[in-house]
């Protein structure tokens, strides 16, 4: 258990800036290990992780089948209640059979027809972002051209207006503070105040929509309670805020981390920027592998589960560690390697099983129209500056990327 702290320490600023070498050490030295200070199983290597996502002995909750008490652990604080109301009502968070409905329901704006009716909308907005970019010689690449588009795209389409999309950002921000290991209660507390606000603002919103319905998802999603779909406002309310959330988080940080990789890549700029269309589909496979946004995604043992000889009983918590997993030898040919061509890509940046990413081929289209947008305004777009990393481990982001052109 020593051992692997010394190798797995997420609170650790050399860590954060480069887990990938730490999490190497950790397949070597097995399938699964303890890690004490989050009372959690560390899962690293990729067939593992994979299998386990679409092992129905685990999930994202237990509270379908067992009380806290029955399941050995302990009730969260009260004080914390708005954020965990909020939080355990989206399907993220819940399994069968109200995940299977609230999935169906949300998923029809999600199909690859209405997806790719949104291509237009994202091309265009991503190129006048980046044309901004360069008229202005530059800037925070992350404020500039990552965060402002998934947002837009998201609140376009569940009819957030445009002058209320400002707050999103913050309190997706602090909601998404509590899925680091073992947030402090500052960290809470800053989740709870945004749990409340959020909230409260969506159900000011569905009850305009209800009063005057648009064309859009919030509206889709009233209609459907309105119909007898069995959607509960509280679970309206959730979906939306998973979405908001969701539906930027990982693509901000995917576009600030790809840049930065491919600026430590210089080569791999080059024939990006030499043939675009050719690269971009296998480029922003390879971007979401190599520096992983979501870097672990918990589960809960409902059933004792063996893995590696090592029995984890249930009421464990299993750390699937995606990051690893994207960076296994086992799966992928020398995985250290930035290799914008690569064609076998088995990677498991969008999960997999029933909570697989809905909205991965929305972000697909993000990441690629980002790409390409910078690619053809600032063909000469360069790093500025050393950017700082985000102090979180499981959400890997930067807090900036300053670039020029």
């Amino acid at each position: 258990m020593e051992g692997v702290q010394a190798v797995f320490d997420p609170w650790s600023p050399d860590f954060v800036a480069d887990p990938y070498p730490a999490y190497a050490e950790l397949r070597a030295r097995g399938r699964v290990h303890y890690f004490a200070p989050s009372n959690q199983w560390l899962v690293p290597r990729h067939a593992d992780v994979a299998a386990l996502l679409r092992d129905r002995r685990l999930g994202r909750t237990y509270r379908h089948r067992f009380t806290h008490e029955e399941f050995g652990r302990t009730a969260p604080p009260p004080e914390h209640e708005p954020f965990h109301v909020l939080n355990d009502n989206g399907m993220l968070d819940l399994e069968a059979p109200a995940h299977t409905r609230i999935r169906r329901l949300v998923s029809k704006a999600f199909t690859a027809r209405t997806v790719e009716r949104l291509r237009p909308y994202v091309e265009a907005l991503a190129d006048r972002l980046a044309a901004d970019l360069v008229a202005d010689g530059g800037g925070d690449l992350v404020a500039r051209v990552a965060e402002p588009l998934p947002v837009a795209v998201i609140a376009e389409m569940l009819g957030i207006p445009e002058a209320d999309r400002h707050a999103l950002r913050p309190w997706s921000a602090a909601i998404c503070g509590m899925y680091e290991l073992n947030p402090p209660e500052e960290t809470a507390r800053r989740a709870v105040a945004a749990s409340l606000e959020f909230s409260g603002y969506l159900r000011e919103l569905i009850a305009a929509r209800r009063s005057a319905p648009g064309d859009d998802l919030i509206s889709g999603l009233i209609a459907a309670y309105d119909e007898g779909e069995s959607l509960s406002e509280q679970e309206m309310i959730s979906t939306c805020v998973l979405l908001l959330n969701a539906g930027h988080e990982a693509t901000v940080n995917a576009t600030a981390n790809g840049w930065y990789a491919l600026f430590r890549h210089p080569a791999q700029l080059a024939a990006l920027r030499a043939a675009p269309a050719a690269l971009l589909p296998t480029a922003v496979e390879e971007l979401l592998r190599h520096d992983t946004p979501l870097q672990l995604f918990e589960r809960w043992v409902l059933d004792d589960i063996e893995i590696g000889g090592t029995v984890v009983p249930h009421g464990s918590e299993i750390a699937l560690l995606f990051g690893s997993a994207n960076h296994d030898p086992a799966a992928f040919d020398r995985p250290e390697r930035l290799d914008l061509a690569r064609k076998d890509n088995p990677h498991i940046s969008f999960s997999a099983g029933i909570h697989y990413c809905i909205g991965a081929p929305l972000a697909r289209i993000e990441l690629a129209a980002s790409l390409a947008a910078l690619l053809r305004r600032a063909p000469d777009l360069r790093l500025a500056a050393t950017p700082e990393r985000k102090p979180n481990f499981v959400i890997r982001g930067l807090r900036e990327l300053l670039v020029t052109v």
